[in-house]
């Protein structure tokens, strides 16, 4: 064999014997270049889904509010299989959370992917949206636009803000705890998750419970179906410390209303106190109260959902109480009633009155105070000066009132408990004295009561007892109707059992 050809056969070799590692080295590029590309289509997509019926994306279209204030999807699954304890029902509903069947996300909980990462929130239908029954042995029926009188808001927000510090959070048991969910990571998935998302989710959880806790801290539980309006938003939104809320401020649950017919509405003092006459802005802090942000809200599914509710009408009432009885009751409400609140008619509502949707000093309607004195004027000054200034959206019409508004009484049925705190049972409890009106009671019921309202048994304990004598829950006040005779109160029910 000559020089030449040795060199070349030893070249030949050396060029088999690296054309594995050649090949090894091709593959891990374009398997590398496959994960990436993959990871930036992944990291690209955004979006949500739309709803072509209108009640659909009531129940389940984002507002906006998963960019902000959102959990991962998959985290929200896996929650019940990480904290069993807290979610007796294996899902959400432990929490008054409302399924009607079409997704695996409860009523008021939407998803919108966020470079590449589901994400879930609340939207409107999370606090207007409920269930009632005929009897004990009906199924219940989903009613949207009534007041979620279900939801234990309060309960639910206090085992999001606890998990943020708990170990079962950690990378390793929350993955395990997905895939036991059925929502198991996917391979570009876990290198996204790995990278950024896991880093920065305790953080954000923990963050969000550092603001927010000191606040429930300081407040009596909300109870079923009520919510703080404007102080947490006071330490999320606008990043106010707790300890700087004044005594007199920090308690303000009220109840979720009903948001039925709102094109009615239009100009009438809006909120329980009244502080805006613009169904426009109250939509919009409605939906920063959900979560969005200024940067993040979605002004185009907000305003598809305001214009769905200006006409929409509660179901009828399915109290059938008597005809004579009610004709009286009519005569009576007209009298006592009808110049503040409007009336019923066999065609409908009658949004009427000398002083419907205007505002009775507190004063005079004696009802509990906290709620009106949660809204504070340095607030109402901060939401005019700064909330989406600069833009066709910037709240302008926000003030401070002295008393609560006058409120149209349509789907009055579906509206108990109550009074703005929902503090009394039925409309039979509303016409006696406050120091006669029941004290203590289940709140969450959804089976109508006969005396308008719903059942709410009085306490046996004080799991989940409604106690009208903590701090903002006062049944006492709107003495109107109270004084009387009981044949007349029987008869003004039955014509209020008909709204």
């Amino acid at each position: 064999m000559t020089a030449v050809s040795a060199v070349e056969a030893a070249l030949a070799q050396r060029r088999r014997r690296w054309r594995p590692v050649l090949w090894l080295i091709l593959a891990a590029v374009l398997i590398a270049l496959f994960v990436g590309i993959g990871l930036i289509i992944r990291v690209l997509q955004s979006g949500t889904a739309h709803y072509s019926d209108d009640d659909q994306h009531f129940r389940h279209g984002s507002i906006g509010a998963e960019v902000a204030s959102g959990i991962p999807y998959k985290v929200w699954q896996a929650l019940p299989v990480l904290f069993p304890e807290e979610f007796p029902a294996g899902d959400y509903s432990s929490f008054g959370f409302l399924y009607d069947g079409t997704q695996d996300l409860p009523i008021g909980i939407s998803k919108r992917r966020v470079s590449g990462v589901d994400l879930v929130w609340f939207n409107c239908a999370v606090c207007h949206a409920g269930t009632y029954r005929e009897s004990e042995e009906d199924t219940p029926r989903i009613i949207t636009g009534m007041p979620a009188h279900q939801l234990d808001l309060h309960g639910f927000t206090k085992v999001v803000l606890g998990a943020a510090s708990d170990p079962r959070m950690a990378p390793d048991s929350l993955r395990r705890a997905m895939a036991d969910a059925g929502v198991g990571l996917g391979l570009i998935e876990r290198i996204l998750w790995n990278l950024a998302v896991f880093p920065r989710l305790r953080e954000g959880m923990i963050e969000r419970a550092s603001r927010l806790q000191p606040l429930l801290d300081r407040q009596p539980d909300w109870a079923h179906g009520r919510v703080d309006t404007f102080n947490p938003y006071k330490v999320l939104e606008f990043d106010w410390p707790t300890a700087s809320l004044s005594e007199e401020e920090v308690v303000g649950a009220s109840d979720f209303p009903s948001i039925f017919l709102q094109g009615p509405r239009a100009e009438m003092q809006l909120h329980w106190d009244g502080n805006n006459p613009s169904l426009a802005e109250r939509n919009l802090s409605a939906a920063l109260g959900a979560g969005v942000t200024p940067d993040t809200v979605d002004h185009r599914s907000i305003e598809r959902v305001a214009d769905w509710l200006l006409d929409l009408e509660p179901p009828a009432s399915p109290h059938q109480p008597d005809a004579d009885a009610v004709a009286r009751g009519f005569d009576i409400y007209v009298r006592d009633c009808a110049s503040c609140h409007g009336w019923q008619s066999p065609d409908g509502y009658v949004f009427e009155g000398d002083l419907l949707g205007e505002i009775t000093p507190l004063d005079e309607v004696g009802t509990d105070p906290n709620r009106l004195h949660s809204y504070t004027q340095d607030f109402r000054d901060q939401q005019v000066a700064e909330l989406f200034k600069g833009t066709p959206y910037a709240f302008r019409q926000f003030q401070k009132t002295d008393g609560y508004a006058n409120a149209p009484l349509d789907g009055l049925w579906l509206r108990g408990p109550y009074l703005h705190n929902g503090s009394v049972p039925t409309l039979a409890d509303l016409l006696i004295p406050p120091p006669e009106r029941p004290k203590k009671f289940l709140r969450g019921g959804d089976v109508i009561d006969p005396q308008g309202g719903f059942i709410s048994p009085t306490c046996t304990t004080e799991a989940a007892c409604f106690d009208t004598g903590v701090r903002g829950n006062s049944n006492a006040g709107h003495m109107w109707g109270t004084d009387l005779e009981q044949p007349d109160k029987s008869d003004l029910i039955a014509y209020l059992l008909t709204f």
